[in-house]
């Protein structure tokens, strides 16, 4: 069994062409582009949100904990940074 850690075998990414990859990560970078534009429109980002907190109802209150924790970390980096 190989373990994980190990390389990948080089028969393995022969196949692998570099216009694979390009279409990849371009597919990727569109899918963000797209999510950013739709987020971006009032009553779409509404709607998304109403949709979700329906859907998923205890969701709001763990992300609202861990941003408020987040929060003093990031001002604290900025203070760093700004030095």
């Amino acid at each position: 069994m190989r373990r994980i850690t190990e390389p990948a075998p080089a028969e393995l990414l022969a196949d692998v062409e570099p216009r694979e990859v390009m279409y990849l990560a371009g597919g990727l970078a569109l899918l963000v582009l797209g999510t950013g534009l739709i987020m971006t429109n009032d009553g779409l980002r509404r709607l998304i949100v109403s949709t979700v907190t329906r859907a998923v109802p205890d969701l709001e209150e763990p992300l609202k904990k861990g941003l408020a924790g987040l929060l003093p970390d990031v001002e604290r980096y900025l203070k760093i940074r700004a030095m």
